[in-house]
């Protein structure tokens, strides 16, 4: 785009030179549109003066102009408010393409104010077209004179290099949205290609062993074999429902069947699950005996704690593991923290997002990073909170609250469930 960097014509004073730099400067430096407007404007009016400022941009949509912006710097500062000065004259100035001036005689029906009003219409060119109107308002008078005009004509283009600066700034912004997508879209179907074979591979291989004619297997072998075949198969139905509650999540389409619940029972069938799974794992099980019924989706909830488990003992294998739920005003209070080597600082706020994994070496530790994010997902539906506190050899506590009904709180409901 070309135009001019300086007003054409000599400068008289070294205010306006200041300014004009000024501006320019600001033009060059600013992102933030509506402020590098503010600025501007407030320059502009030490070097010509002007009662209002109103900035019209043309309508993707009708295609006609719509007022953007405006502000009262002198007379006009009473009704600020008003976006329609000098509609006309950007109008022109955009239909023509040139700079315009219109006198109005507002008449004497507007008390307080002066019935003669000159308005100074500029067009705005953008990425070499035309995007709107620029109008300056004085309010009786004096007509704009020569040096003013050329003035307002370097101010509209300095404006017009702003609201370019904004398109590109937005343009540079989708195409790294874009390209953030691809890139996460390439990682997701890398991710899930690995896990998906990881357990297809291995029941592929172990049926594979067993069809084998010229091989006979004994039958601790062949159970053996079998054992691992259905873990596997357990592991590929584990991923398979995670990547469709995250996508139901992810949409608001999965549903919940919230019911009155005792979170005491819900945790301690989650313990018996856990150390089911996991023999080794040492779990300790710390729940207040006066907890009242929370109205909640047990399975999703149940689903919560089963991931928070199986995390710690991931994660932190051979390490203590607590369970803790307590009564906190309002609000349920459950954590679920191990005495692990703990996350490093930089992971923690990325935890909780979709397919974030936290870098490991451990090649048997496996995952998508879709757990956590679904632990979230289900405790904010449930009107609670999630987070984690954790530091590396100082073990990591994952914690959440749900409210507490205020329906179920009372003793004669709690004496129907028992």
């Amino acid at each position: 785009m070309t135009g001019p960097l300086v007003p054409p014509g000599p400068l008289t004073h070294g205010t306006e030179l200041n300014a004009v730099y000024a501006i320019a400067r600001i033009v060059a430096e600013t992102f933030d549109t509506e402020s590098g407007l503010d600025a501007v404007f407030r320059l502009a009016h030490t070097i010509f003066i002007f009662d209002v400022v109103a900035l019209y941009l043309q309508s993707e949509e009708s295609g006609g102009l719509e007022p953007t912006y405006a502000r009262a710097l002198g007379r006009g500062r009473a009704r600020e408010a008003d976006l329609t000065w000098g509609e006309p004259a950007a109008i022109e100035a955009f239909r023509t393409g040139q700079t315009i001036l219109r006198q109005e005689d507002v008449g004497p029906s507007i008390e307080g104010r002066e019935r003669r009003r000159d308005y100074l219409g500029l067009p705005l060119m953008v990425g070499g077209r035309c995007v709107g109107g620029l109008v300056f308002g004085r309010f009786g008078g004096p007509a704009f004179p020569a040096e003013h005009i050329r003035l307002a004509e370097f101010v509209a283009w300095h404006v017009g290099q702003l609201l370019e600066n904004r398109r590109m700034a937005s343009r540079i912004a989708t195409l790294e949205a874009q390209r953030e997508l691809a890139r996460m879209q390439d990682e997701f179907v890398s991710t899930i290609s690995h896990e998906l074979r990881t357990p297809l591979g291995f029941i592929k291989g172990y049926v594979t062993t067993l069809l084998r004619e010229e091989t006979k297997w004994d039958a601790e072998t062949r159970i053996e074999f079998l054992r691992i075949i259905d873990d596997e198969a357990d592991r590929l139905s584990e991923l398979i429902d995670n990547l469709l509650d995250s996508s139901r999540l992810e949409t608001g389409r999965l549903s919940m069947t919230q019911e009155p619940t005792r979170i005491a029972a819900l945790v301690r069938d989650a313990a018996s699950r856990t150390r089911s799974m996991y023999p080794d794992i040492q779990l300790t099980i710390v729940v207040d005996d006066d907890l009242p019924l929370l109205l909640v989706d047990s399975t999703r909830i149940a689903q919560v704690l089963d991931n928070l488990l199986s995390n710690a003992h991931k994660y932190a294998p051979g390490a203590p593991v607590t369970v803790r739920a307590t009564k906190e005003d309002k609000r349920i209070s459950i954590e679920v923290a191990d005495e692990g080597e703990g996350i490093p600082r930089e992971h923690i706020s990325h935890l909780f997002e979709r397919f974030y994994r936290v870098p490991n070496n451990n090649r048997a530790v496996r995952g998508t990073g879709l757990g956590l994010y679904i632990c979230r997902k289900i405790v904010e539906a449930h009107g609670g909170e999630i987070w984690v506190e954790s530091a590396p050899g100082e073990g990591t506590t994952f914690l959440f609250t749900l409210p507490i009904a205020a329906s179920l709180d009372h003793p004669e409901l709690e004496a129907k469930h028992d």
